[in-house]
């Protein structure tokens, strides 16, 4: 297992906070509200990598039991295995994948943003799924209620994550991975 620099946790603990500060920007549409957390989510994965995205996104989650951070100021289990947890725990496979896909080569803007939208999917296909079975409706209505309105938002979070990503790699901030340097 590959050891982890301080300066890496420091990077792990941001993104933590800003898929924080993400869910504080909540507007209910239906069940599940329009927050900006896809968008850090993403940007976990794109500069943080696979790895260290992943475990962002678990210190947020781990933190989100103890202290209202998840979306609409809201904490605990509850949340964790309620009718929105699914896109939560979706966030955890986003993450691995959109890093994973973000370090291949070469790293263009085209790269970033398709790793994106891909790391969208887990998102949707474990929230959609989740919703369903909570709140006994159909896969039908969960998609219709919890993915249809928020696609075209997602895709403007994950081109916006992409360009965020790939303007950090002019900057001296010693990233972990694996944009830095390029």
């Amino acid at each position: 297992m590959p050891h982890t620099t301080t300066r890496e946790l420091t990077y792990v603990a941001l993104f933590a906070a800003l898929i924080a500060v993400g869910a504080f920007v909540s507007i209910p549409v239906g069940v599940v509200p329009f927050t900006l957390q896809v968008l850090f989510v993403l940007l976990a994965g794109m500069v943080l990598g696979p790895r260290l995205g992943v475990l962002s996104i678990a210190v947020y989650l781990v933190l989100g039991l103890i202290v209202p951070v998840y979306a609409g100021g809201t904490s605990g289990i509850g949340v964790l295995l309620g009718p929105t947890g699914g896109f939560l725990w979706g966030f955890v496979l986003a993450a691995m994948l959109t890093g994973a896909l973000a370090s291949l080569r070469p790293r263009s803007l085209r790269l970033l943003v398709a790793a994106g939208i891909t790391g969208i999917a887990p998102i949707y296909v474990l929230g959609a799924v989740w919703l369903a079975l909570q709140a006994h409706i159909t896969l039908g209505a969960a998609l219709t209620g919890g993915v249809v309105p928020f696609v075209w938002a997602d895709v403007l979070k994950a081109i916006g994550a992409g360009l965020i990503a790939r303007s950090l790699v002019s900057l001296p901030l010693g990233l972990p991975w694996p944009l830095q340097g390029r």
